[in-house]
């Protein structure tokens, strides 16, 4: 029985072609980038996380999605352009048309919260809350076990209730 599935799953990335994957994946690959390397530079490691997944794709096993794949490439384009820029990673812009100054108060307040946290802690909250992604997808990306993703976003949200409800104490304390 298991040596069906593995058949079928190397059948199913013999299916897989780039082309496909751009036009199915593109914008939400553009998306996670433009939130780590910000808009001007989201374009940029958009298309190296494809031309990345070119190269590799016969390494692609299907034991993942292949956005998830994608989004792993992605992750790691993204910390190369900032490591190449010489700046850590920017925090996310909420974006939204309908905004009114006391949601952009609020979300200067979240900026700032989250700035406070770890980067592995940010990782983890940024790419579950903003992204999207599930518990599984981002152990996958970050080749983590899923416990490991809970526990770090329990953490994360215990220190961003800290740092937005007791910002005094929390500058001391978040880790």
């Amino acid at each position: 029985m298991m040596l069906v599935v593995q058949q079928q799953a190397v059948q199913k990335v013999e299916k897989l072609d780039i082309a496909q994957l751009a036009k199915q994946h593109y914008d939400r690959v553009f998306r996670f980038c433009s939130t780590r390397v910000g808009f001007h530079h989201a374009g940029d490691a958009a298309q190296e996380t494809f031309l990345t997944a070119q190269r590799n794709l016969s390494k692609f096993r299907g034991e993942s999605q292949p956005l998830t794949w994608l989004i792993g490439i992605a992750l790691n384009e993204c910390r190369r352009i900032n490591r190449n820029l010489q700046r850590s990673e920017p925090l996310p812009d909420f974006e939204d048309s309908q905004s009114n100054e006391s949601q952009l108060i609020d979300r200067e307040v979240l900026r700032i919260a989250l700035s406070k946290l770890t980067e592995e802690h940010r990782d983890v909250v940024v790419m579950h809350e903003i992204d999207g992604l599930t518990y599984e997808e981002i152990a996958v990306v970050l080749a983590i076990p899923v416990g490991t993703v809970k526990s770090r976003l329990y953490h994360a949200f215990v220190n961003l209730r800290k740092a937005i409800y007791l910002p005094e104490q929390a500058a001391s304390e978040v880790n």
